[in-house]
């Protein structure tokens, strides 16, 4: 018995050291994508225009790395506070911690290289080498052509420098302080398609725009629920209630009733920026969709990506949009 003992307490040991030596590689060898590429990115008209229309309108960077007001429907940005950073992720939406975008503004980006900042976006890894959290959606960003990336680094440049030096450290929680170091991944670029392609075209689109993040509903451990890719559902937690994504596949439950015609007038409906966004209302509906942003698209590529999601498998799952705070609390 006591040789049994010592055997097992040796193979314990063995694992603890195994273990350790996992953890320890894990926090401090990766992430490894390599280190940033060589880049000097024009800056000319051109590039500066197209990399605003994608961080405004498509991969809406800007959503992300500005101040939102909450008090007002869809949570439009407050002027003035574009790039500056500060939007939280927090525990109570449902993140592994707590979370905070970055200034993407030149008072915070001057330092950095065309590489390191193209390296971070397509890869999630920042420029002193620790990973990002992925609710920038830098797997997406991945896929794009690089030239429209290296658009959006030349746009971020151009930004006003916005000094906010007040933006927390991320707070991953156990596991994800060790499962970050593990999500980063050399990039693996796509080629922009040929607009004719609608389909491809609206792929291309949708991707960049990060839309299935939203759009499919997720697990305990947030990975996608097989099977519901596009079906809505996610779950956003707002100090009013919670609002849940809509289902954008086209089935009964999704967009199958919406004309292509139809599907372009629901963005280009949030376009005119003369027009104050209204508060929230009574009854506390709120949304988290940056409509404003995404009506600036073209109707040709909004209607690539309606094309798009026409091919996406339908998905019955009916969706209830919006639960007041007052009826959460009641239901408990």
């Amino acid at each position: 018995m006591k040789r049994l003992l010592r055997v097992l307490g040796g193979l314990l040991a063995l694992l603890i050291v195994l273990a350790i030596a996992g953890l320890t590689y894990v926090k401090l060898a990766l992430p490894n994508v390599g280190p940033p590429p060589t880049l000097t990115i024009r800056t000319d008209s051109a590039q500066l225009a197209r990399g605003h229309y994608l961080a405004n309108h498509v991969a809406v960077c800007v959503d992300c790395h500005s101040t939102r007001d909450w008090t007002k429907l869809n949570g439009p940005i407050i002027a003035g506070t574009e790039g500056k950073g500060g939007e939280t992720f927090a525990r109570e939406m449902g993140f592994p911690g707590n979370f905070y975008s970055a200034n993407i503004t030149p008072a915070s980006l001057s330092s950095w290289s065309d590489g390191e900042i193209y390296r971070a976006i397509t890869t999630g890894v920042s420029r002193d080498g620790h990973a990002l959290f992925p609710v920038m959606p830098y797997k997406s960003f991945a896929q794009a052509d690089p030239a429209d990336i290296q658009a959006i680094v030349a746009y971020v440049r151009s930004l006003k420098p916005i000094e906010n030096k007040s933006i927390p450290a991320a707070e991953p929680d156990f596991p994800m302080n060790f499962i970050l170091n593990t999500m980063p991944a050399k990039a693996t670029p796509g080629h922009l398609p040929n607009p004719a392609n609608t389909v491809a075209y609206g792929r291309y689109l949708i991707t960049m725009a990060s839309c299935g993040d939203c759009h499919t509903p997720v697990d305990g451990q947030g990975q996608p629920l097989p099977g519901m890719t596009m079906a809505g559902g996610r779950v956003f937690p707002l100090p009013t209630g919670t609002v849940r994504s809509a289902n954008i596949t086209p089935g009964e439950t999704g967009i199958g009733a919406y004309t292509r015609e139809a599907f372009i007038a629901k963005f280009k409906a949030y376009a005119n920026t003369d027009v104050a966004a209204p508060a929230v209302g009574e009854d506390g509906f709120n949304s988290v969709m940056p409509w404003a942003m995404y009506s600036g698209m073209t109707e040709q590529d909004l209607g690539a990506i309606y094309d798009y999601l026409r091919t996406v498998k339908p998905v019955t799952n009916k969706v209830e949009r919006f639960t007041p705070k007052a009826k959460l609390v009641a239901s408990r």
